[in-house]
C-alpha cells in the first residue's frame, strides 16, 4: 500500500529544526521512499508589546517577539516500512510534528 505523507516541523531553534528535518529525510531515503524537501515554510511572528512602567512613563514600552520556524518533508510512496521507520526516529525537545497523509 503506497501513499503520500506530508510532515510538518515546526520549533523556535532553526538549527534544531533543520537537523531534525534532515534526519528525517535520511529515514525516508533509507526506507526507499523518494522525497520532496525539507521544504522551508514561512515563519510565524508573534509580537506583545509591554508597558515599561505602569502610571508616569505609559509612552515608554518594550517589545517582545516568539518566531515559529516551520518545515515540510513530503514523502512519496510512502510503504509501511517507511511509516514504520519513521515512528522509530527519536526527535531533540522542542521540535513538534504532525503528519497527514495526502
Amino acid at each position: 500500500m503506497a501513499s503520500k505523507l506530508r510532515i510538518y516541523l515546526n520549533a523556535y531553534d532553526h538549527k534544531l529544526l533543520d537537523q531534525s528535518a534532515a534526519k528525517i529525510a535520511d529515514v525516508a531515503k533509507k526506507s526507499g521512499a523518494e522525497i520532496a524537501g525539507p521544504m522551508p515554510l514561512p515563519t510565524k511572528i508573534k509580537k506583545h508589546t509591554v508597558l515599561k512602567s505602569v502610571h508616569v512613563n505609559k509612552s515608554s514600552r518594550e517589545q517582545f517577539e516568539m518566531r515559529v520556524h516551520r518545515r515540510m518533508v513530503e514523502i512519496k510512496d510512502a510503504t509501511q516500512k517507511t511509516i514504520s521507520s519513521l515512528t522509530a526516529v527519536n526527535l531533540p525537545a522542542g521540535v513538534g510534528i504532525e503528519i497527514k497523509q495526502v
